[in-house]
């Protein structure tokens, strides 16, 4: 799914929480996002972008079907373009503390999106890069990924 808003994103995961009886979905934080993507790989990319992700060079300018790429060390599949993944965090500088599982700003104007998309380059796509917009965007390129907590 592309081309939805971070509020898109919230009323459907109110709409999948009520139907569960629980609140057990969400978007993932910046931190988690990154965690997930690198599959405790430090590298930009944890392998050969062309096999893992769809971006302007390979993509034919239009998204394709989730699966069609390696996935990465985790099995999760293209955490690399594709498209942008909105997460959870507003946008803010990162803080010079060290943290573990930091979360974002407190609040702000944009939220954050992550991954890259089909219409980037290579360098958009790499794991640490991140984006932002309005959360009413509906950006061509814009998608999203859920956690699932644990019970």
């Amino acid at each position: 799914m592309e081309s939805v808003s971070w509020n898109d994103v919230q009323a459907f995961i109110q709409r999948l929480n009520s139907r569960e009886g629980i609140e057990i979905y969400r978007l993932p934080t910046e931190a988690e996002w990154e965690y997930a993507a690198r599959a405790g790989n430090p590298d930009d990319y944890t392998g050969d972008l062309d096999a893992r992700g769809w971006y302007s060079s390979n993509s034919g300018n239009q998204p394709h079907p989730v699966g069609q790429k390696q996935l990465n060390g985790w099995g999760l599949y293209d955490m690399h373009g594709n498209v942008w993944e909105w997460v959870s965090d507003w946008y803010g500088p990162y803080s010079q503390e060290s943290a573990t599982d930091p979360t974002g700003a407190a609040s702000g104007s944009n939220r954050v999106f992550r991954g890259g998309s089909w219409l980037n380059d290579a360098t958009d796509c790499r794991s640490a890069n991140r984006a932002t917009l309005d959360p009413g965007n509906r950006g061509s390129g814009l998608g999203f990924r859920l956690v699932r907590t644990a019970q």
